[in-house]
């Protein structure tokens, strides 16, 4: 069974051809390429916490650090630190490789 990514979990409709695309945009999860891989996702699709700019809770958040209190109570965050165990990536980890050149 393949891992969900958030867009998948959530259905906030910001990925590619989401009915909220013309209203909010395109996550910036989905267009994460420098992300892909981390945690088993597509793209920034597991990592999502770390991502500025992602769509929860009815409004576009910013970065890690204004929103990590409403991640870290995610149902979606909470699922992949449940499948991902002790390797589950860190947010340095995951900020260092989508800021990498």
């Amino acid at each position: 069974m393949s891992k969900k990514n958030c867009w998948e979990a959530k259905k906030c409709g910001r990925e590619p051809g989401g009915e909220k695309i013309a209203e909010l945009g395109e996550c910036p999860a989905v267009s994460s390429f420098k992300a892909h891989g981390i945690n088993h996702g597509i793209n920034g699709g597991r990592a999502c916490w770390a991502i500025t700019g992602t769509y929860c809770e009815g409004k576009i958040q910013g970065t890690f650090a204004n929103k990590i209190r409403e991640c870290a109570n995610c149902s979606f965050f909470i699922l992949v630190s449940s499948e991902e165990g002790n390797q589950l990536a860190s947010v340095p980890s995951i900020i260092q490789k989508i800021n990498e050149k």
